[in-house]
């Protein structure tokens, strides 16, 4: 299943890799390692390309980074790269190992509220070290990530959060709190998206 998914992203869908970190990179960076993980390869293409839907929504400037950032948000759950084992830092720190922009590891590090989650796990201070974006790019992140289910396929954020709130129900009490603390901001997030889409005379996401 996971691979008719994958499929369906094709390379192309992404453009040609260039110098810097374009969307056909980061998709060649994503496959490479996520590749021994299908399930989460699947969900990072199928945000990619929710990105692409909702691109009109972010400056013309913004719109290849918020793509990047969309597939390779998860990138910390490669086996290869846990380091914290809290994935939004783990990939902010290969980014910026790798030579990517402060403000694309940042996007990545923030990703969908992480700082709920970082609180309870112990990684705020490590999380502080990047600057945590408001605005029009960080909103399209969380819809793109809130709109790709587990497997790859789309779905709207209510099913989304609600999957989200199934598969976790049984984890600690404060983790899950934590979790559900979210849900308000990234409804936020999402709801912004819509109206600037609207606001642009684009089709609804």
């Amino acid at each position: 299943m996971y691979r008719a998914v994958v499929a369906d992203h094709d390379r192309s869908v992404f453009g040609t890799p260039r110098a810097g970190w374009d969307p056909g990179r980061a998709y060649l960076l994503a496959v490479r390692l996520l590749r021994d993980r299908p399930a989460r390869l699947a969900h990072s293409l199928r945000a990619g390309q929710q990105a692409q839907r909702v691109r009109v929504s972010v400056p013309e400037a913004d719109a290849e980074l918020l793509v990047s950032a969309a597939l390779l948000h998860d990138i910390g759950y490669s086996p290869a790269l846990v380091r914290t084992g809290f994935h939004p830092l783990d990939g902010a720190n290969y980014l910026l190992l790798s030579g990517a922009s402060r403000r694309l590891a940042a996007l990545v590090a923030h990703h969908s509220e992480s700082r709920f989650l970082a609180a309870i796990g112990g990684h705020l201070a490590d999380l502080s070290r990047f600057r945590r974006e408001e605005g029009a790019v960080m909103d399209a992140l969380v819809h793109a990530d809130m709109t790709a289910g587990p497997d790859g396929r789309p779905m709207n954020i209510s099913e989304r959060l609600a999957d989200i709130a199934a598969r976790h129900a049984g984890e600690e009490p404060d983790r899950f709190a934590a979790r559900q603390a979210r849900v308000p901001h990234l409804l936020a997030a999402d709801q912004r998206v819509r109206v600037r889409m609207a606001m642009r005379g684009a089709d609804r996401p």
